[in-house]
């Protein structure tokens, strides 16, 4: 009897401990496969047939359908260029290069990949009606109170992710040409 109770124990830990393994493994992204640019990370198999578990169970939870590989690829950030998570009590701005595509959006998320709601209805910005400047070259304001030109109104005091989805992308034909991927900065200003 008293082995049968430490099997069952040792049964009910190894579960427990799976069980917290996956459901930490489910909430820092896509799963297996990762590529870091900067402060953006991609996934770059989620969109193709061979998708791992971990990224079938993220999809399964947040019901996105993901770019297909052919398609174009996603990068998130939650993090800013210093490493520090990305708050709606601070003032950001992404400005710089763009990997090549055919058309991008930049949208700001909630941390489980919904819209945030906000007074203006901006969510999102694309790459045919973001402002830019002379040199061809933009910046992008996120912050919880409104700001001159492009700007994405953020929720003081939550977590927010960014989102950029690049479709008809030469980096979605290659990951491994993902890594080196010039990305836009993403630089903290005043914190409220």
């Amino acid at each position: 009897m008293l082995a049968f109770l430490r099997g069952a124990v040792a049964a009910l830990i190894g579960v427990a401990v799976g069980l917290v393994l996956t459901f930490s493994m489910l909430e820092r992204g896509f799963g297996f496969g990762a590529v870091r640019a900067g402060p953006w990370t991609a996934w770059p198999r989620v969109g193709a047939s061979d998708i791992d578990p971990y990224a079938r169970a993220v999809l399964s939870r947040t019901g996105e359908i993901p770019l297909a590989a052919a398609q174009g690829i996603a990068f998130y950030a939650r993090n800013d260029e210093s490493g520090a998570a990305l708050s709606g009590s601070c003032d950001y701005v992404i400005s710089g290069a763009i990997p090549a595509s055919r058309f991008w959006t930049l949208t700001l998320t909630d941390s489980n990949g919904r819209l945030i709601a906000n007074s203006s209805h901006r969510y999102a910005f694309t790459s045919a009606e973001v402002l830019r400047r002379a040199d061809n070259s933009f910046a992008i304001a996120v912050a919880p109170a409104a700001r001159p030109g492009n700007w994405l109104p953020s929720e003081a005091g939550a977590r927010f992710v960014l989102v950029l989805k690049l479709y008809d992308a030469v980096a979605s034909a290659s990951p491994s040409g993902l890594a080196g991927a010039t990305t836009p900065r993403i630089t903290r200003g005043r914190c409220g």
